[in-house]
C-alpha cells in the first residue's frame, strides 16, 4: 500500500506519460483534483471539458466555470443529449451507461480535434464498490482513470485536494439529477427541472446536503439525519411544502432515515447490469 505522497508522485508521473489530456470535469472533488494535477504537470496540454445537459443543476454550471477559471484551465462546455435517448429516458438500471457513452463519445471527439492524446476521468478506487455501469462506457471509449490506476481512495483525494487549497476539497458527493428517480421511472427535462428547483429551495433554507427523490406526484426529501428535526419545524416545513407544490408535487414526504448515497445501487454491486 503506497502512502499518499507516493501516490501523488505516481499520479504526476502517469500524467506526464499521458502527455496531453482532456479531463472530464464535473466540478466535484475527484475531477477537480485530477484537473489541478493535470495543469500542474501538463500546463496548457490539459483541457477541462464539462458536459452540459438538463441533468446538471444550473448552479453547478456556474460553479464549475468559476472553479476552472480559478485553476487557470482551458475550459470547454459541450452540450450532451442523453435525455433524448429513449434508452436513457426510460431509466433502466444501466442508465449511466447510455449517459457516459454520450459524454465520453463527445469528449473523445473533442480530444481528437484538439490533438490531445487521452481523455481522463475522476473514477477512483472507492468507486469500484458501487454499481457503475458508466465504467463500461469508459472502457469502450478508451477513457483512462489515473486516480484509480495509482490507487487513490476518496479520503486521499480530499486530503490531496486540501493540500492544493482547492475549495471543493470537502464538497459533498454530487450525483446527476437523474439519480433522483427510481429505476423505471421515466426521466424528462421537465422532471429534472422540478428536482433542480426543489433542491435549490432546500439549500436556500440551510440544507446544503440534500436529495429530492421523484416518485411521480410525490417528492421524498432526504437531508442529513441531524437536520431532520429542523426540517420538520412547522415554519420551515410549511415553506417547503408551499414551494414544492408550486413546482408541481402534490405530496411531500421526509425520509426518516435521512440522506444516503447510492441507495438505488446497493442491490447492484457487480460490474455488469443484472440479467
Amino acid at each position: 500500500m503506497h502512502g499518499l505522497s507516493n501516490k501523488i508522485t505516481l499520479l504526476r508521473e502517469l500524467l506526464a506519460e499521458l502527455d496531453s489530456v482532456v479531463v472530464c470535469f464535473s466540478g466535484g472533488v475527484d475531477s477537480s483534483y485530477l484537473l489541478a494535477e493535470s495543469i500542474l504537470v501538463l500546463g496548457d496540454r490539459a483541457t477541462a471539458l464539462t458536459a452540459i445537459s438538463p441533468s446538471l443543476a444550473p448552479e453547478e454550471r456556474s460553479a464549475v466555470q468559476q472553479l476552472a477559471k480559478r485553476l487557470g484551465a482551458r475550459h470547454i462546455l459541450v452540450d450532451t443529449y442523453e435525455v433524448d435517448d429513449p434508452r436513457y429516458a426510460l431509466n433502466p438500471v444501466n442508465r449511466c451507461y447510455f449517459c457516459k457513452t454520450e459524454v465520453y463519445g463527445r469528449a473523445v471527439a473533442k480530444a481528437r480535434s484538439l490533438g490531445a492524446a487521452h481523455v481522463v476521468d475522476g473514477f477512483n478506487v472507492d468507486d469500484r464498490s458501487d454499481y457503475r455501469p458508466g465504467k463500461q462506457a469508459a472502457r469502450e471509449q478508451g477513457v483512462r482513470s489515473p486516480l484509480d490506476e495509482v490507487g487513490f481512495k476518496k479520503t486521499e483525494i480530499r486530503t490531496a485536494a486540501r493540500r492544493l487549497s482547492l475549495p471543493v476539497w470537502n464538497k459533498p458527493a454530487l450525483a446527476c439529477l437523474s439519480s433522483r428517480f427510481p429505476y423505471g421511472t421515466q426521466i424528462t427535462p421537465a422532471r429534472l427541472t422540478q428536482i433542480a428547483t426543489c433542491e435549490r429551495v432546500l439549500k436556500n433554507l440551510g440544507f446544503p446536503i440534500c436529495r429530492v427523490r421523484h416518485h411521480e406526484k410525490t417528492a421524498r426529501i432526504e437531508v442529513e439525519p441531524s437536520s431532520i428535526a429542523r426540517l420538520k419545524q412547522p415554519d420551515i416545513l410549511s415553506e417547503v411544502v408551499r414551494q414544492f407544490q408550486s413546482a408541481g408535487f402534490e405530496q411531500i414526504d421526509v425520509d426518516p432515515q435521512g440522506y444516503r448515497t447510492g441507495g438505488l445501487n446497493l442491490q447492484y454491486e457487480t460490474s455488469a447490469p443484472p440479467e
